[in-house]
């Protein structure tokens, strides 16, 4: 059943659609943000934002630019976690909390089993660096190291690894010169790590380590992509303006910048005068501090700080209606049927009720 509220009070869909779209027809610079939805409603928002000269963002892309930024200088190998499970004779884990970044992630690369496509791999060797309080698996060869000291020791083994001095002590000196044996020996060695818990300096260490050691034998890696589909969101944003989210469309064509198009900075800066804010994969609220008029489209049990302006209730992608979007299994965009399939709108649904009512007044 379709859900739909002005200033709290319920209202038909096409009532509320009207009611969105007058806040927008007015609006200088709006902010299309949260983006948590799949590709028919990344879709829809970029045509909304280019329509209405405005700018769009994902709730979680500073974790998406750690990698991205990395990605953008440097460049990446990467593999996906049926290749890793498949052939991967070892496995580096950095930083804490990989499994609550992607709780499947145990289950999906199996590293208690020997890799299936390796015949002479009799069991795998597993190292963690940076690993939380009772993450690693038993047999795990351990490095311990925080958050703040995880870039440091990365620069150490890949100093080690290119056979040169590093400063740390003798005993994590011995414990990283072991690590960088195993790391050349590996026929086909994975690094596993989340932008959620390694910054960007670590991510560009880690990167510099793998293209090192493919000079001499196969590494590769896996990227716990950021929640929310966002790499579906950057994917699909990449296809749509030729650049990932943080862009604008004020004069009239694509522009990216992470720094001028960051969302809470537009509005809390006043750049922004109205604000659409998408979250269908969770309850999420938006995380700016000023109150500017609000279109929500938000999942069910969203609680926000103040009440607003327009609230459509939408469904989850994947589970109330079919959906596009990132799967981490499979690493690209796949086709998911609903799971327990409803009657609940989807973002794509909403946000052509308000790009229609915007076309009336054209």
């Amino acid at each position: 059943m379709d859900k739909a509220w002005i200033d709290g009070a319920a209202v038909s869909l096409e009532t509320a659609a009207a009611a969105a779209a007058l806040v927008l027809k007015t609006a200088r610079l709006p902010a299309i943000a949260g983006l948590g939805t799949d590709v028919a409603g990344t879709r829809a928002a970029i045509l909304l934002a280019d329509k209405l000269h405005g700018a769009i963002d994902h709730m979680r892309s500073e974790i998406v630019f750690r990698d991205l930024d990395v990605l953008r200088q440097a460049g990446a190998m990467v593999t996906t976690v049926g290749e890793a499970r498949l052939r991967g004779d070892v496995l580096l884990f950095i930083g804490a909390n990989l499994t609550k970044a992607w709780p499947p992630l145990m289950d999906a690369l199996r590293p208690d089993l020997a890799p299936v496509l390796e015949a002479e791999i009799t069991a795998r060797k597993i190292i963690w660096i940076g690993a939380g309080r009772g993450e690693a698996p038993a047999g795990t060869l351990e490095v311990a190291a925080t958050p703040a000291a995880l870039p440091n020791i990365l620069a150490s083994l890949r100093a080690i690894v290119l056979g040169r001095k590093t400063m740390q002590g003798p005993a994590i000196t011995k414990k990283l010169t072991e690590v960088a044996e195993i790391l050349k020996a590996a026929p086909f060695g994975v690094a596993v790590w989340s932008a959620e818990s390694a910054d960007m300096l670590s991510i560009e260490m880690l990167t510099g380590l793998i293209i090192d050691l493919n000079k001499n034998t196969r590494f590769s890696s896996v990227r716990l992509v950021a929640p929310m589909n966002a790499a579906g969101v950057v994917l699909t944003s990449g296809w749509m303006t030729g650049f990932p989210v943080r862009t604008g469309f004020g004069r009239g064509y694509p522009e990216h910048d992470t720094w001028r198009f960051e969302s809470t900075r537009l509005i809390d800066s006043g750049e922004a005068d109205a604000a659409i804010w998408i979250s269908a994969y969770g309850a999420e609220a938006p995380p700016w501090t000023k109150q500017v008029p609000l279109i929500a489209l938000s999942a069910p049990g969203t609680s926000f700080p103040a009440e607003p302006h327009v609230r459509f209730e939408v469904g989850r992608p994947g589970v109330d209606y079919d959906s596009t979007e990132y799967v981490p299994q499979a690493g690209t965009l796949v086709a998911v049927e609903a799971t327990d399939r409803s009657e609940a709108s989807s973002v794509a649904h909403i946000l052509g009720l308000i790009d229609a009512e915007l076309a009336k007044g054209e």
